[in-house]
């Protein structure tokens, strides 16, 4: 009998709090996990057999020109329209801000014509400035990683494969700077897509565009190579291929994505707790289940050695870390420990034993190896945030009074008139129309701040509910006070929805925003987080991944982590 079998027989074991896995601290260490967008992808077009060809590659020697990649699924078929581009080193950013890139992309829906390849060719080349239509599914741009690009042309023109080491160091050929979807600049909404299958779970149609990205970059670097030097070029070799993913460099224009969508964030945090206590609920772990455990461990280990950064503050979370899977792997000696609830056993010692960073990641190779109780919770992570919206004018006060006091604790106990506790505000840069946060008091940008200190918004309507009584009807209130009405908004949703609010300030002057980003990223299935400030990262994605003809061929879903040389 398989141990999934065995769930009836476990005791009940709750999802975690919301208190608790809602704190930014512990966000903010959450690492890839099954439920990672990037995985579900990928599983879905191993499962159907979705079939791969690269249609066009017009490039010239000079890297200009385009080409197309196409995914063929049961029903569909998608296509990522790539412009190659001749950019002076001078002008190549990592800031969205840039107006010249190394490449721009736009995902097609179905197959380009030519006439839609010329529409195409005078905008997605310049993005903001252009406009794209309801045929395209996102808009996105990437810049050559100035170590490595010419690295690789120069070894492969050569005939050589490129040095083992700074592959490994780098890990991407080129980054993205930005990837639109949803509706920007001209691009199909969501709603008109959300329905297909391949589209259900959130973030697909980045996720795919991405990694079509990834394989034209491959090619792209090797037809450079072949214009150099036409007689000696070699191909990349196949394993530096699928180690090479697409970097990313993700600021503060991402980070208020979790406040603005609290019901999205639930359902993502939710299905992730509930995939945790499935795991936690079984009785026993299986041998084969063990060895599994065991495995991923150590390459999580190998995965954490490969992370590069020079930010100190994700030093020192590294190095805490390193200690956390010395103590995992040390923990694991003990024969007794797979059985009588391994897993909640193993769940209850990390929250003594390990730092945040170390609990999140074990919560994440606990999922590993039941895909068969934690997969299908993929289709529960999307949401119709309109549903949500709503306001029930009907709610009493006294009634309002009590949810605040259930699920705002931590902002009532906040001192709001504590400069240090408002010493950030949120805007919109008039540049860019992206959100920046700014000092509160060094600079003058009070009068546009948005409305994204939830805990700060709660407390001010609780106080005004002393001048109602506790039988009327909160529609009184928003009458004569409609300031108000966003709070109680998100009073309702997180009622509903309890990991819907981000239990601490996010104007505080302690407030680190690149834990906003990195619960994001690590959702998207994001892997090396670099920070280079508290305000942006660079990351990895689609590392060690399969490329789109090999899906079938490898191992289903077991690239996150990298492989151990001589290991089965």
């Amino acid at each position: 009998m398989s141990t999934a079998a065995k769930t009836d027989t476990a005791a009940p074991i709750a999802m975690r709090e919301p208190s608790d896995v809602m704190r930014l601290a512990r966000l903010g260490s959450i690492h890839q996990h099954r439920l990672s967008f990037m995985r579900v992808l990928l599983r879905r077009l191993a499962a159907e057999k979705w079939r791969y060809e690269r249609t066009t590659f017009k490039i010239d020697d000079n890297g200009v020109g385009h080409a197309v990649y196409t995914l063929h699924g049961p029903e569909r078929s998608y296509s990522l329209v790539a412009f190659a581009h001749d950019l002076p080193p001078e002008q190549r950013s990592d800031r969205v801000i840039a107006t010249a890139w190394d490449a721009t992309f736009t995902l097609f829906d179905g197959v380009p014509t030519t006439d839609d390849i010329s529409r195409l060719s005078q905008n997605v080349p310049i993005q903001e400035a252009g406009r794209i239509s309801k045929k395209e599914l996102s808009l996105s741009r990437a810049n050559r990683s100035v170590r490595l690009w010419e690295h690789v042309v120069s070894r492969l023109a050569a005939g050589l494969q490129p040095d083992a080491e700074l592959v490994d160091k780098i890990g991407y050929l080129m980054r993205t700077t930005a990837v639109y979807g949803s509706g920007k600049f001209g691009a199909s909404d969501r709603e008109s897509i959300a329905a297909r299958p391949e589209f259900i779970a959130p973030f697909q149609v980045e996720m795919m565009s991405v990694y079509l990205t990834r394989a034209f970059v491959a090619d792209l670097v090797e037809h450079m190579a072949r214009a150099r030097s036409p007689q000696t070029t070699v191909p990349l070799d196949p394993k530096i291929r699928r180690q090479l993913g697409i970097g990313n460099s993700t600021g503060l224009g991402m980070a208020p994505f979790l406040i603005n969508h609290p019901v999205l964030l639930n359902n993502w945090i939710a299905a992730r707790e509930e995939g945790l206590a499935r795991v936690r609920r079984l009785p026993q772990a299986s041998a084969d289940e063990a060895a599994r455990f065991r495995s991923l461990v150590a390459r999580a280990a190998l995965n954490i050695a490969e992370w590069n950064t020079t930010s100190d503050f994700q030093l020192e979370k590294l190095s805490e870390l390193r200690v956390d899977i010395d103590k995992i792997v040390e923990m694991m000696e003990d024969s007794n420990i797979w059985t009588n609830a391994p897993w909640d056993r193993l769940y209850h010692w990390a929250t003594e034993a390990l730092s945040v960073e170390g609990q999140e990641l074990l919560v994440s190779l606990m999922l590993e190896p039941y895909p068969s109780l934690v997969d299908p919770l993929a289709d529960c992570m999307a949401a119709d945030e309109a549903a949500a919206n709503g306001i029930d004018g009907s709610m009493t006060i006294g009634r309002v009074r009590a949810l605040i006091e259930m699920l705002y604790g931590w902002a009532l106990e906040t001192d709001w008139s504590d400069r240090s506790e408002i010493a950030r505000a949120w805007y919109v840069s008039e540049e860019k129309l992206e959100p920046r946060l700014g000092e509160r008091f060094d600079e003058d940008i009070e009068c546009y701040e948005q409305p994204l200190a939830p805990g700060r918004d709660v407390a001010a309507l609780y106080g005004d509910l002393d001048a109602y009584t506790p039988e009327d009807p909160v529609a009184n209130l928003l009458l004569h006070q409609p300031e108000h009405r966003h709070a109680l908004r998100r009073v309702q949703i997180t009622a509903a929805h309890p990991y819907a609010e981000i239990r601490d300030n996010t104007i505080s002057r302690e407030m680190v925003p690149i834990d906003l980003l990195r619960a994001k990223l690590a959702f998207f299935g994001a892997q090396h987080f670099d920070p280079r400030s508290d305000r942006w990262v660079r990351i990895n994605m689609y590392r060690n991944a399969p490329m789109p003809w090999e899906l079938s061929e490898l191992a289903k879903d077991d690239w996150s982590y990298p492989a151990i040389e001589g290991a089965l």
